[in-house]
């Protein structure tokens, strides 16, 4: 673990793991994790999916997508909250009196507002137009549920890898607080928000931890592969990330496949109460199936991890694949009935809305939870 210098700021106690967890696959003599290679690049946990598709999917793939990128979207009503109530709605939960409750705001694809432990957490800060370099990239058809300048002041700000869906460089920019926010981001990943003017930046490995108060963050494995240049891939880790305070304990799962290491997170960090997961993105699955789960998988990772509640997570916002735009709750909320879970414990967000974590079953504007 990597910590940004710093001589006037009383640094939190860090979680003490060693490199090799107890138990996590290793490198032959040099006892390395399994997920770091020799030449520095890392890779996905044992038993993962294999990425097999060739340019012989991946160049069609792309036409059909360049062709999608000039189709109109017909957004539901019901699926995003007017930005002035999503605002007011964010702040009456934020208030004092409700300072004992976990808070979870959806902005859009992977990107939430939470408050858990005293902090407020913000991840995967894709908030501006476009998911690629200098306005080139995919175009959300939804803009951010709370625009970059109405945000509440940010004390975490959590990266799961360098994807532009995820890694919005536009936002960032934006973005005040850089010197006293904390930044937690994969192995590789710290020096991109040191060199934008970040302060305080933690490079974390898998099953590594920081504690800020009452808020103890900890990255954990998933499935997936970074590059944010034509020369830099794998150069950087991904990762899932837990967060737990006294309010209770949410799953992040980032971007990610489904695979056998998500059994592996259960037993070591389960049980949580709350799991936001990837339910977009994966079609086709000759292509997607390395890098997406789709929503019966992202079910199936709640069940592993010992979610209590689950929420879908990554779509709804810009168009990455072949799926229809809306399939992904269908699927994902007659997964989780058919796997056993209750209505009030999938949850379909609007883009914008505010919920608190589950020891409370209604959102703060006293709706059933699932509207």
């Amino acid at each position: 673990m990597r910590i940004s210098p710093s001589m006037d700021r009383k640094w939190p106690v860090i979680g003490k793991q060693t490199p090799v967890a107890k138990g996590q696959p290793q490198n032959g003599a040099d006892k390395t994790p399994w997920h770091h290679l020799p030449d520095g690049r890392f890779r996905n946990p044992p038993g993962s999916p294999n990425r097999t598709a060739g340019l012989r999917d991946m160049l069609p793939f792309m036409e059909r997508m360049f062709r999608h990128s000039f189709r109109d979207i017909e957004i539901p009503d019901h699926h995003v909250v007017p930005r002035e109530q999503a605002r007011g709605a964010l702040n009456k939960a934020l208030a004092p009196g409700n300072a004992d409750r976990g808070v979870v705001t959806w902005l859009g694809h992977a990107s939430f507002l939470l408050r858990i432990g005293g902090k407020t957490i913000l991840t995967d800060p894709y908030l501006t137009t476009y998911a690629g370099p200098v306005g080139f990239g995919p175009r959300r058809y939804v803009p951010s549920g709370i625009a970059v300048r109405d945000l509440p002041p940010i004390d975490v700000l959590a990266i799961s890898h360098n994807h532009y869906d995820h890694l919005d460089e536009t936002a960032l920019h934006r973005l005040p607080g850089k010197d006293t926010m904390t930044v937690v981001a994969p192995l590789g990943l710290g020096d991109f928000f040191r060199e934008r003017g970040f302060r305080f930046v933690v490079d974390m490995d898998w099953y590594q931890s920081l504690t800020l108060n009452d808020l103890t963050i900890k990255a954990l494995p998933c499935i997936h592969w970074s590059r944010r240049s034509g020369l830099d891939t794998n150069r950087s880790l991904w990762a899932a990330f837990s967060f737990e305070g006294p309010q209770g304990r949410v799953f992040f799962g980032g971007d990610t496949a489904y695979g056998p290491v998500f059994e592996e997170i259960g037993t070591r960090e389960g049980p949580f109460d709350l799991a936001l997961i990837g339910i977009g993105a994966y079609e086709p699955r000759a292509i997607m199936k390395a890098s997406h789960a789709n929503p019966e998988e992202a079910v199936q990772i709640g069940i592993d991890i010992g979610a209590r509640t689950l929420v879908g997570m990554h779509w709804g916002t810009v168009i990455l694949t072949e799926e229809p735009p809306f399939e992904p709750p269908e699927r994902f909320v007659a997964a989780g009935r058919e796997r056993g879970f209750a209505d009030d414990d999938i949850w379909i967000m609007r883009i914008g809305e505010t919920r608190f974590l589950p020891s409370r079953r209604t959102d703060i504007d006293g709706h059933d939870g699932n509207d």
